[in-house]
């Protein structure tokens, strides 16, 4: 019976994020209806404040799905670098740019700040500065960054990596910030290589 429950409680989960993910990415998040959206979902109120405790419990749970969604397709573009430092900045830019996606500038880098508060305190930031910091560490060790604090380099670029994107996102004109962006946050990491020639050079 435990196991039955908690199927259904995570199907339960799974419905209202998804309807409020529509519905936030739609009517943002001030504009969307408890009721529109649990009714979508096919649940009450009550099923909300259950697993959720709120709507803004239920934000929080849409953007970490959604940031954690950009997160893993920034993973896979760094795949295909051919060294570690470029791995890195290309997860950097990848980010960068899914600010161009309507869903993500409004859920991820317009509300979520605004109704959340600080992003480097969502769980889902805190796991790529993890990896940021990581990469970081292996990159001194090899002598191709600079022998700085690594937790204070990977805040620096991630934190430049997310206020870029909100950048974007709140420009009136996105497709002309994105480049603009991309090109100084290149050019502010690339301040940390030992060999800057060396690394653009392959």
């Amino acid at each position: 019976m435990a196991g039955i429950r908690a199927e259904k409680m995570e199907a339960n989960r799974a419905r209202l994020i998804a309807a409020a993910r529509k519905a936030f990415a739609e009517k943002g998040y001030a504009a969307a209806s408890m009721d529109e959206l649990t009714a979508e979902a096919g649940l009450t109120r009550g099923a909300l404040y259950h697993n959720f405790g709120d709507k803004r419990g239920l934000l929080a749970a849409v953007v970490h799905q959604i940031d954690s969604e950009m997160a893993d397709q920034a993973r896979k573009r760094a795949i295909a670098a051919d060294t570690p430092w470029e791995a890195m900045l290309t997860e950097g830019i990848a980010y960068i740019e899914m600010a161009l996606e309507p869903e993500v500038q409004r859920i991820v880098l317009l509300d979520g700040p605004a109704f959340l508060g600080d992003p480097s305190q969502w769980p889902s930031q805190n796991a790529c500065l993890e990896e940021t910091r990581n990469a970081l560490e292996n990159l001194i060790a090899d002598g191709i960054v600079k022998p700085v604090d690594a937790e204070a380099a990977a805040r620096l670029l991630a934190g430049a990596a997310l206020n870029a994107a909100a950048w974007i996102a709140a420009s009136d004109a996105p497709d002309q910030a994105l480049p603009k962006a991309i090109e100084a946050f290149s050019t502010l990491a690339t301040g940390l290589l030992t060999d800057p020639a060396e690394q653009a050079g392959g």
